[in-house]
């Protein structure tokens, strides 16, 4: 068994009455069991909590709550976490209540989804939280049965002493429990003895969904809650010049209008603090329809602002300087200076061996150039957040990926302290990257403050698909070398974007090649960009895979086999000492996925396309089949490997897969954004084209390579591969390479 230190967890073990009533948590249901039962039959609630650490409850009838510290936009944490508590604690799960836990940096550490790293994070310590629970559970009955500690044994939530044969479900020594101090070292199990991580579990939210229970922060209602909205400028490159305020105050059900600065003039933005329109007008009325019919009256005059530039800590805690220019950006001109680029040099970012030789004595050397646009989140539910500040105290409740990097700049904006800022994670209808910048909830809380009342933000749909934060537009260059034996001799990638590069130097096949050069640039812009699922991966993944699909062909290789080949390079003689990859599980998933897939038999009437790609430290490979049809390409199947190490909750990383490599598909089809000066040219989904249902692949066949290593990301991984599995299946069906996304563009936008 692996022991490991609870000290670096145990401020996150603070008892709180106000956490053991259940006072502060939202969307706690007292239906909301773990197993889906008829109402009737659902769990007995306890008559009292005793609350062991933050993050567990248990009550004197043996149920246990647990809470999910990460916020949830579908990728099914709310159930995954909490059967980590689950395992340690070594409890039945039929007996388990999730509810989802507030705001609280001491008690819930970082409660970021995002970056495919929610498991991975948080492997050890929420099983430290169920084993250290184990251990003082174990402790309370060995004081009250005067046995040694060691003679104690637990299962599913029952603490048994077998010589004695006393038992006592753990509701029965949670009181005394509750009292015994955090060990100082607990014992984890070995993955051989999971009885719960590795089983699939049903989404513990299921039910509310497909019942329209309030869950998300567009359901969230308070007493005496008036309705907002905003007006942004209409153009990347325009701010604030006056509006007709007094006009819209006279029509019914208004209460205010006013602009509001989203930051102060000194204030030191964070890499998350990205917003497009930092000084906004709101409306604020009694209800949706009235604001929404003032809104369309609004009359706001916008001019040009003058280019500036910033600083901005990053990511990594780091500052950055930021160029934001003038002017209103059009796409013809951002697709020019990118095809400029091609015969530019960049910056080099790695170079193995002499690639410059090596394209001077090539045979042959094959050239090709990628490029996609920029493109939007188009979350399901629009932005939203609930905000009341009174005075010092502000509430928040809603739909945020990382409530922990917003706090700051709430309390900074509002001039309060963060201790006074309470904050609800409603949850997401969907988030891929765009919730995790809470520009919109520092709105809200702004609005309030003027307003002096709690009020509800909801944009427009129109509103969210304006406001920027884009997945960026990139451009991808790729070279290789062959010799008269059509062997690669040298591979040069130089790829950029705007206003960022997409390159990833040290990822496949960098370390596959002797001879090998990355370069990238990229082009300062006003239009805003952020996370897109999988960010930069997105592009890349696609671009890479597509190219060495027809390196494969040039040498007269299986495209499968040419890429086990490189890999195999990398394993046994690597090229290099940062490649970031590890090329036995990389060809693991292409191993996989061709034998899953049955690669080498024929497929009737089926073109195939194959690609594989590391990211956010999974491996994933997909095989996809498609046929046309009416001259309209039809993706009949999609067959995908998959290695994240442990899986926790196989129904859900199958569930995860399934969506990304839908919209992947559907991003590769039709995604694009474009503008013109400085105006985005597609505003809701009449034009902004997505995939639909009878667009999905008829079949999704998923499989993970078994092993027991840690987890590792999950929610982003499958997304890249899929671009370059579509652009190869369709050269396959049509004889024509796809160089440009979408490949398909946005023809029958509603037929």
């Amino acid at each position: 068994m692996s022991i490991i230190k609870t000290a670096i967890g145990r401020r996150k073990f603070l008892k709180s009455s106000a956490l053991a009533g259940g006072g502060m948590v939202l969307g706690f249901s007292w239906l909301a069991s773990c197993q889906s039962l008829p109402e009737e039959e659902v769990l007995a609630m306890p008559k009292e909590w005793f609350e062991i650490n933050s993050y567990l409850k248990i009550g004197d009838n043996g149920v246990i709550s647990i809470f999910a510290p990460n916020p949830e936009f579908g990728q099914n944490v709310r159930t995954s976490m909490p059967m980590l508590v689950a395992e340690e604690l070594d409890v039945d799960w039929k007996k388990v209540i999730v509810e989802q836990a507030p705001y609280h940096k001491e008690k819930f550490g970082r409660q970021f989804t995002g970056g495919s790293r929610g498991i991975m994070s948080r492997w050890e310590p929420l099983r430290m939280v169920g084993a250290s629970a184990r251990q003082m559970l174990r402790e309370a009955a060995a004081q009250a049965w005067q046995v040694p500690i060691e003679e104690v044994s637990t299962e599913e939530g029952v603490l048994h002493h077998k010589n004695s044969g006393q038992s006592a479900h753990y509701g029965e020594m949670a009181a005394a429990a509750a009292k015994i101090p955090v060990p100082k070292e607990v014992q984890l199990k070995e993955v051989k003895d999971f009885k719960l991580i590795g089983t699939s579990r049903k989404n513990v939210d299921g039910k509310q969904i497909v019942t329209g229970k309030p869950m998300f922060g567009i359901d969230y209602q308070k007493e005496g809650m008036l309705i907002a909205m905003i007006e942004h400028p209409p153009a990347f490159g325009m701010t604030l010049k006056s509006i007709n305020s007094d006009e819209i105050k006279t029509l019914p059900g208004i209460k205010d209008v006013f602009s509001i600065k989203s930051y102060k003039e000194d204030f030191d933005k964070a890499f998350f603090d990205t917003n497009a329109f930092p000084e906004i007008v709101a409306i604020v009325g009694n209800s949706t329809w009235e604001v929404l019919q003032a809104k369309k009256q609004l009359k706001v005059e916008w001019h040009p602002f003058e280019a500036y530039t910033e600083k901005v800590k990053n990511f990594r805690g780091t500052i950055d300087t930021k160029n934001v220019p003038a002017g209103l950006e059009s796409s013809t001109q951002h697709n020019a200076i990118m095809n400029e680029w091609t015969n530019k040099k960049g910056t080099i970012a790695r170079k193995d061996g002499n690639p410059e030789a090596a394209f001077k004595k090539a045979a042959k050397i094959i050239e090709r150039t990628y490029s996609a646009p920029f493109l939007a989140h188009n979350c399901m539910e629009p932005m939203n957040a609930f905000a009341h500040v009174e005075g010092e105290k502000v509430h928040i409740a809603a739909p945020i990926q990382i409530p922990s990097f917003i706090v700051n700049t709430l309390a900074t904006s509002l001039g309060v302290s963060e201790d006074n800022i309470q904050m609800e994670m409603t949850r997401m209808g969907g988030g891929f990257g765009r919730r995790a910048y809470g520009h919109y909830i520092v709105e809200a809380a702004l609005i309030s403050q003027k307003a002096k009342a709690p009020i509800k933000l909801i944009y427009t749909r129109e509103d969210d698909m304006t406001n920027g934060i884009y997945r960026p537009t990139y451009q991808a260059t790729y070279r290789a070398a062959l010799d008269e034996n059509n062997n690669l001799t040298a591979f040069h990638v130089k790829a950029g974007g705007i206003p960022e590069s997409p390159l990833f130097a040290d990822r496949f096949p960098a370390g596959a090649i002797d001879n090998y050069l990355a370069e990238e640039w990229s082009i300062d812009s006003n239009i805003t960009i952020g996370a897109f699922r999988a960010p930069r991966s997105n592009f890349m993944a696609g671009a890479e895979q597509s190219f060495l699909d027809e390196v494969a062909e040039a040498i007269g290789q299986d495209a499968i086999d040419f890429r086990l080949e490189l890999l195999d390079r990398a394993k046994q003689n690597p090229v290099g000492e940062k490649n970031d990859y590890d090329a036995e599980r990389y060809a693991g998933v292409l191993q996989l996925v061709k034998e899953k897939s049955n690669w080498n038999q024929n497929q009737e009437n089926k073109s195939r396309g194959v690609s594989a790609y590391f990211c956010h430290n999974t491996y994933a490979a997909h095989v996809l089949d498609m046929s046309i049809e009416n001259g309209k390409p039809i993706v009949d199947k999609v067959c995908c490997a998959i290695d994240c190490g442990i899986v926790v909750n196989p129904d859900a990383a199958r569930n995860m897969a399934e969506g990304a490599i839908t919209d992947g598909i559907g991003n590769a089809f039709y995604g694009e954004l474009t503008f013109k000066d400085g105006v985005p040219e597609k505003k809701n989904f009449d034009t902004y084209r997505m995939i639909r249902m009878s667009e999905a692949p008829q079949d999704i066949d998923v499989h993970f390579v078994q092993n027991e290593i840690n987890p590792t990301g999950m929610g982003e991984p499958p997304f890249p591969p899929i671009f370059g599995a579509v652009a190869n299946a369709m050269y396959k069906a049509t004889g024509k390479r796809v160089y440009k996304q979408p490949f398909l563009g946005n023809e029958q936008v509603l037929g």
